[in-house]
């Protein structure tokens, strides 16, 4: 280990999540903290390289990330069984490893976890019960190795601290993420998703995997009811993939399904949206909500920590309160602009490489009280 807190002999990024076929939102961390590391000044960085399991065959997409990639001999599933029972140890030689979500590997060097959350405790009805037990195990495995973990939020690290697990204040840094990482909007394929979805003028817009969690069964029947108070009906157009329990809940009129598409496209989606509506259960951060207000739209949201008291709030549970927040904001011109207004004053300071530099400043300080 390096002393006095440098990082000489490097950093390992554990960015399994990336292998998965859908890398949410954590994967969306992961990549744009990997571009934030990458602007920072040589300085200012660590020698970092990155981890994980063997590639499929082609192109291996996460050796174009700017960072030295070593990769397991196994594939992902069994890579993460491996960590599950003890095996595969990872960091030998190096300062510190960082795992950017809890399938974290034993670690030869101190190790910090990002813990995004702890939704399937908040919210357990919302998770199968497979993936409960799953993140329980691996938040108890975590707890009692990490040196620290990094939260995006006090909502995080205040349900964190009260797990019971032992893990104080003194092992939580709380990093809010970054607002930055999306492309420029392509106009062009913006243009021809709207197309084939038959929207041509205004509408709303929701974001996220479409599971429990999101509330979208909520947000539809909000969406119903304020329809049917429009003088001006707009489509609700959702954006995401298909995920499980309520992704296949019947869709009142209007409601038409993007599926995924790429980062220009969302960018330009948000862009043009009369605003955004995104109302989930329960969020560590909700990187929709600043990705909307970068691109200049207004929001309407559950009190989710990315918000920041720049978004038009909502009871999440409270299906009239969401449509009559649809029905104002929609309307209310004048009330759009100081939403935006707001929200592009909130997102200023929220840079990939603001939140790459307060990782590396946590690592630090790990391995300096380590030393």
């Amino acid at each position: 280990m390096s002393p006095g807190g440098r990082l000489d002999s490097g950093v390992v990024l554990v960015v399994e999540q990336l292998r998965r076929a859908l890398p949410g939102g954590i994967g969306t961390y992961a990549r744009a903290l990997v571009a934030g590391l990458a602007e920072l000044d040589e300085a200012a960085r660590p020698p970092c390289r990155l981890y994980a399991s063997r590639p499929g065959r082609g192109p291996d997409p996460l050796a174009g990330l700017g960072f030295p990639l070593d990769t397991s001999p196994w594939p992902a599933a069994a890579l993460v069984r491996a960590w599950g029972a003890g095996v595969g140890r990872v960091g030998r030689g190096c300062s510190l490893v960082h795992t950017v979500s809890l399938a974290a590997p034993p670690s030869a060097a101190p190790l910090t976890v990002t813990v995004h959350d702890l939704a399937w405790r908040a919210v357990p009805e919302t998770f199968p019960a497979r993936g409960r037990r799953w993140h329980e195990k691996a938040l108890a495995d975590v707890a009692r190795r990490m040196a620290c973990a990094i939260v995006p939020s006090e909502a995080t690290a205040r349900a964190l601290r009260e797990a019971g697990l032992g893990v104080g204040e003194d092992r939580i840094a709380v990093v809010e993420e970054g607002s930055d990482h999306l492309a420029p909007a392509d106009d062009a394929a913006t243009d021809e998703v709207l197309d084939r979805l038959g929207v041509s003028g205004g509408y709303l817009l929701a974001v996220g995997t479409r599971e429990p969690r999101k509330n979208l069964a909520r947000l539809f029947a909000a969406y119903a009811l304020a329809r049917r108070a429009q003088a001006e009906p707009l489509p609700l157009v959702v954006v995401g993939p298909p995920g499980w329990g309520d992704a296949a809940a019947p869709a009142p009129e209007g409601v038409v399904f993007a599926g995924r598409v790429t980062d220009p496209v969302l960018a330009g989606l948000y862009g043009r949206a009369r605003l955004l509506a995104y109302v989930p259960l329960v969020e560590g951060f909700g990187l929709p909500v600043v990705e909307a207000m970068r691109a200049g739209a207004p929001v309407v949201a559950s009190a989710v920590p990315s918000a920041g008291g720049a978004a038009y709030e909502v009871d999440p549970l409270d299906v009239e309160a969401i449509a009559s927040a649809l029905v104002r904001v929609a309307a209310n011109g004048d009330l759009r602009e100081r939403l935006v207004t707001a929200g592009r004053a909130r997102v200023a300071p929220l840079t990939w490489r603001a939140t790459a530099a307060a990782h590396v400043a946590v690592w630090r300080r790990v391995v300096e009280a380590g030393a």
